[in-house]
């Protein structure tokens, strides 16, 4: 029995009918869910990572927690950062959901000591106009990012992302909440002269007022920015 075959007999056993039910409401829109906890998926991508992965890898994979573990394994196998780069070019394509894409992300960490490599390869999907392919972007830039050598250029790029798409817009907004959690200085001063749109604008305001890592001072100051815009 190959290695895909034998992954999915054990992510089918590994499936919570209640808490399918429970993914399946956070995923609209999203098929074939058969309800694995992540910590599970990320134990078998281990697993993976050390086997015939290159074979898990080239498999069509059919449920929402096949393509989540192929992304993990990806995060997990030992190889060059160019190869891995190989990888996840290959991947981002079939990133279809936010769970998939954040997931993903956080589990490149090899990013923290490639930055300038990543940051390159990333670039060409922020500007791809494909709902998932941006928020890939954003998300990276979230995760690996927001240090005193990127916060401007992120802070830049975030404000040019121009997408109507629900998830774009979430992921522009909880970027920006977590940039003035770590760098509230820079991002406090762009938030004064920002050009964003309404939609990301207010989304950004109640991602930073739900943080618990922003000061209660900058928090009454939102919560007057909010109060004006609700008059307009």
């Amino acid at each position: 029995m190959d290695i895909f075959t034998e992954t999915r007999k054990e992510i089918e056993q590994l499936a919570e009918n209640d808490y399918k039910k429970f993914s399946a409401s956070l995923l609209p829109g999203i098929d074939h869910v058969l309800g694995v906890r992540l910590p599970q998926l990320r134990e078998l991508a281990k697993r993976i990572a050390k086997e015939d992965w290159h074979r898990y890898l080239a498999a069509e994979p059919y449920y929402f927690e096949e393509i989540m573990l192929q992304g993990m394994v990806i995060g997990a196998i030992q190889v060059t950062p160019e190869e891995r780069l190989q990888y996840i070019a290959g991947f981002v394509p079939c990133i279809n959901s936010w769970s998939v894409c954040d997931t993903f992300c956080g589990g490149l960490k090899f990013t923290a000591k490639n930055q300038a490599l990543v940051w390159e390869f990333m670039q060409p999907y922020l500007h791809s106009g494909e709902e998932y392919q941006i928020r890939f972007a954003v998300i990276m830039m979230m995760s690996y990012y927001l240090t005193d050598d990127y916060i401007d250029t992120v802070l830049a790029l975030l404000d040019g992302v121009n997408h109507d798409a629900c998830y774009v817009k979430m992921a522009v907004a909880w970027a920006l909440a977590t940039a003035l959690a770590k760098q509230p200085e820079k991002t406090w001063a762009y938030f004064q002269n920002h050009h964003l749109d309404m939609d990301t604008w207010k989304k950004t305001i109640q991602k930073s007022l739900e943080s618990r890592r922003i000061s209660e001072e900058q928090k009454a100051a939102l919560r007057v920015m909010r109060s004006q815009l609700a008059k307009k």
